[in-house]
């Protein structure tokens, strides 16, 4: 073979590194950009966080920063086409981890008791071994004999001593404490409760008919119990009030909350989307490193590249936010009904009619709304909650899935706890306002809303 010349026309896709940035905080959560940021911060001595008695604002440069042309804008928008795009998805909330200060745990709060109690110090030690088997929740979840197993012989302790032990921790705060399972422990609870004729049914069900209870099985009860209705509902009354986990309480909890990016307000009629100051992190180049670049000393060039990599990062971030600050103003501009009325006016939105109106691609504007959180009135929202998928009504439109499940919610919230609303009927009701659904639909969106079906609803 002779070797040839051969010329060849192909299209590459190039990724400049501001580019790069750019996709990265643009997918990035608040709390993640920030962390990112902190990082960069600490890498470029030419980068720093404006002090809040400064007078300059938010994105201060001492040069220009370049101008985003046309063509990477294009490219950035090329980078998401061809992903998977969901209509309706809601992402999980970006939260901050807050610690409390925290109070005894509930071993702890044992063992305090347990110092007190006129015990031997073998006794005292065999209790103290329980209150250490204790689940979070305040439970024994390891049967006395497992336990014996576990010991060694030389102990001399028998299934006496762990059964005197687990009477001694059963009768510690709270109450409940040390039950093996959820009908001991609540028949703790109940002995521990002055004694009536209504203690003594419900201690009768928790300790042979809980799963009845649970099933609303109340006919079948009554006949095996040879109770009234009244009587039956004052017991179950008296379950419902005690304390399914006892050692709940102590369990420490981490407080979680949101940094939402953009705030919607009302003025003077009109809903209007504004970025949430507190949320974008106030950066500018450092002027004393900016002055040594000019009098071009020593290091001139890296120092170049690290004001280069300064000027990006202060553009792209406020480039994310402004991209951002676009579609939750065309977000509130299609859902201003959600924003006067609530859920039963949401509409239905697709990713597509906002990435047509801010001149994006839908898979683009589906990584801005993710993670992204936008407090209104009505409370903090993500911005992928305003997006879902619809049901066709009968005049020919279409109703929001976030609406009809605000409508199934209110329909049970007001129905007949005596005779509730099956799916079927909550059907036939939508169907009579003219929003065509389908039963099993009706169920799928019941279930998500964590409603019970209609024979755990229904009370005596």
């Amino acid at each position: 073979m002779k070797p040839t010349l051969q010329l060849k026309l192909s299209q590459q896709l190039t990724l400049t590194p501001q580019l790069q940035q750019a996709i990265k905080l643009l997918q990035l959560s608040t709390l993640e950009m920030n962390q990112e940021v902190e990082r960069l911060l600490l890498e470029n001595p030419l980068l720093e966080r404006e002090e809040s008695g400064d007078e300059e604002p938010s994105f201060q440069q001492s040069d220009e920063a370049p101008a985003e042309s046309q063509e990477e804008a294009s490219i950035l928008d090329d980078w998401f086409e061809g992903e998977a795009v969901s209509g309706e998805a809601h992402g999980d909330d970006e939260v901050h981890d807050f610690h409390p200060a925290q109070g005894p745990s509930l071993r702890e709060h044992l063992h305090l008791q347990l110092g007190v109690m006129p015990l031997t110090d073998r006794d005292r030690n065999i209790v103290s071994m329980l209150i250490d088997a204790l689940d979070d929740n305040g439970y024994l979840s390891i049967g006395l004999d497992e336990l014996l197993e576990l010991l060694p012989a030389e102990l001399g302790i028998g299934e006496d001593d762990l059964s005197i032990a687990l009477r001694h921790l059963q009768h510690m705060d709270p109450t409940g404490v040390g039950g093996r399972s959820l009908s001991e422990c609540l028949l703790l609870q109940l002995k521990a409760l002055p004694a009536s004729a209504v203690n003594d049914l419900a201690q009768r069900i928790v300790e042979k008919h809980l799963e009845g209870l649970a099933a609303h099985d109340f006919t079948r009860m009554k006949k095996i119990l040879g109770c009234s209705d009244e009587e039956l509902r004052a017991a179950k009354n008296l379950i419902t009030q005690l304390n399914p986990r006892p050692g709940s309480e102590f369990t420490s909890q981490v407080a979680r909350y949101i940094i939402p990016d953009v705030i919607v307000e009302k003025v003077k009629g009109e809903w209007h989307a504004s970025l949430n100051p507190e949320a974008i992190p106030k950066l500018r180049v450092n002027k004393m490193y900016a002055d040594i670049l000019q009098r071009g000393q020593e290091n001139g060039q890296q120092i170049g590249q690290q004001l280069q990599e300064a000027k990006w990062l202060i553009r792209n971030v406020q480039q994310r936010f402004e991209t951002i600050l676009k579609v939750s103003q065309a977000i509130v501009s299609r859902q201003h009904n959600f924003l006067e009325h609530g859920e039963v006016a949401m509409r239905p939105l697709v990713l597509r009619e906002i990435a047509d109106e801010v001149g994006m691609h839908e898979s683009t504007v589906s990584r801005v709304t993710t993670q992204k959180f936008m407090f209104t009135p009505r409370g903090i929202f993500e911005l992928k909650y305003f997006f879902g998928s619809h049901v066709a009504t009968e005049a020919g439109g279409a109703c929001s899935s976030t609406a009809i499940r605000a409508i199934i919610k209110q329909l049970v919230g007001t129905e007949n706890p005596k005779s509730p609303l099956s799916d079927s009927q909550i059907s036939e009701i939508l169907g009579k306002q003219g929003i065509v659904v389908a039963r099993r639909t009706i169920a799928k969106y019941r279930e998500s809303l964590k409603i019970p079906p209609v024979n755990l609803r229904k009370s005596l």
